[in-house]
């Protein structure tokens, strides 16, 4: 059986440019583990800072864990992210979503009529050419989403996108496809 193999290489402390190595270093002390997705971003030092500080701010917005988990679900499928998949099925049960609610969040959907108003919202966004229906924005608002949540799970789909992108860009394994685990640690 073959070994999934990553276009990008997949650096740790140890072999990753200079630049990176603070931020997998932080990484590493709050996680314990370097997912394949930031040992891939970390070749590149401009785009692993990013997106590090884009997740940080976004950790300190209004959205509650579950949202997020529901939105990571959504983007991770829409663009066929088998890591973005994995991970956030994990994280999506650890935050208390059902396996019912973590199938139905794969495809913009949820049983809760708060959740799935935003996916719906959240679907014409990442699906339409265009800007997304009215009538969906506004059942959204009906729904109790204010604007600073409905801006913040647009930039949360930004976010999710472009892990997406990247592991399916760079074939990105799946967390524990290569090896056991990625357990580091900083020196």
């Amino acid at each position: 059986m073959k070994t999934p193999m990553s276009r990008f290489q997949i650096h740790d402390d140890l072999t990753a440019p200079e630049g990176s190595v603070p931020v997998l270093r932080g990484a590493l002390a709050t996680g314990g583990q370097l997912p394949n997705f930031l040992g891939a971003l970390a070749g590149s030092p401009a785009a692993l800072r990013g997106y590090a500080r884009f997740r940080s701010e976004l950790r300190r917005g209004d959205l509650d864990v579950p949202t997020l988990e529901r939105i990571s679900l959504a983007v991770a499928e829409h663009h066929g992210s088998q890591p973005g998949i994995a991970l956030h099925s994990r994280t999506a049960r650890q935050a208390g979503l059902a396996l019912d609610e973590v199938a139905l969040a794969r495809v913009f959907k949820s049983k809760d009529e708060r959740a799935a108003a935003l996916l719906a919202y959240l679907k014409a966004v990442v699906e339409s050419p265009g800007r997304p229906p009215m009538h969906l924005h506004e059942e959204a608002r009906e729904h109790g989403w204010s604007d600073e949540q409905l801006l913040e799970a647009i930039a949360y789909v930004a976010l999710e996108r472009f892990t997406a992108m990247v592991n399916v860009a760079g074939d990105v394994p799946v967390d524990g496809s290569v090896e056991d685990t990625r357990t580091l640690r900083a020196a």
